[in-house]
């Protein structure tokens, strides 16, 4: 089996439990692990106090960074901190799901990249107004295993991946990425250019923690001009800057940029709502995008 460091970046949120439940796991199985929790820079006092708890956890250490460095620059920095072969890298809102998560990994044929996938939770009726419940779970019949394997390098995601040490040093995330969103898409990119495969299992974790609508709004306009900043480098691995490379009438752009002028703003606050419509949505980063 392998050694593992199971890392965990957090911003704001307590992520106690989750580190909890890992550490039972990684405990019950014959292996030297452990459990680094880096936190980037929060700004939230009770919840560096509340996970500063992890400390007293057997083979878990919490680690407080005095500012954001963004999501890439906190990952490099967990991977070179780690002192086992093997890293685990799960984000701080996922949630266990199955007993046996770790020793799926650990007992895994080596691979040097290993994504076990994300299975969306929580209650429909309770979330039927969250957006980003509704977008996640119109989604996830694209994130199934089969369609992962079939585009190994598109469908990757820092939620709950495992990977080489030694490739992660030799292939670490883009820290020109300080803001929301790809770091991990030019992750899968880099990997592909390098020839290093993914190797895609079902070993989820839960995502089952969704932001209110103006929280997820402001992530996705972040991530959007992220897109925007880094197009050149994402062509190809983006479904929406494909869509907008493929408009190659100037009226069209222009059409669609006057619609977001004139109701972008409108869109915006019914997507905040309380029914917010995915179709809305989708226009409404198209809109986003071609403005910038």
């Amino acid at each position: 089996m392998k050694t593992i460091s199971i890392l965990i970046p957090t911003y704001n949120g307590t992520c106690t439990q989750l580190v909890s439940l890992l550490q039972q796991q990684a405990q019950a199985l014959p292996i030297d692990y452990e459990i680094l929790v880096a936190d980037d820079g929060s700004t939230d006092n009770a919840v560096v106090c509340a996970n500063r708890a992890i400390n007293q956890l057997p083979c878990c250490r919490y680690i407080e960074r005095p500012t954001n460095q963004g999501r890439a620059a906190i990952r490099n920095f967990l991977a070179r901190e780690a002192q086992y072969d093997w890293l685990l890298f799960i984000d701080s809102d996922m949630s266990v799901v199955h007993d046996d998560f770790i020793y799926k990994y650990v007992s895994h044929p080596e691979a040097s990249v290993i994504y076990g996938g994300v299975s969306i939770g929580g209650d429909a009726e309770a979330l039927r107004g969250n957006l980003r419940y509704r977008y996640e779970k119109a989604s996830e019949p694209d994130h199934t295993l089969e369609k992962r394997q079939q585009q190994p390098y598109h469908d990757f995601h820092t939620a709950n991946f495992c990977v080489s040490r030694q490739v992660m040093l030799y292939h670490p995330f883009d820290e020109r990425i300080r803001c929301y969103g790809y770091e991990d898409v030019l992750f899968g990119k880099q990997l592909r250019h390098d020839r290093i495969a993914i190797t895609h299992i079902d070993n989820p974790m839960g995502f089952c923690s969704f932001e209110q609508n103006p929280d997820f709004m402001a992530k996705t306009e972040e991530g959007l001009r992220t897109l925007h900043a880094f197009r050149s480098e994402l062509r190809g691995y983006s479904r929406l800057l494909t869509l907008v490379d493929g408009i190659h009438l100037p009226v069209v752009l222009a059409v669609i940029r006057l619609f977001f002028r004139l109701f972008g703003p409108q869109v915006r606050r019914q997507l905040c709502g309380s029914r917010p419509s995915l179709r809305l949505f989708s226009l409404y980063k198209l809109g986003y995008l071609v403005t910038r």
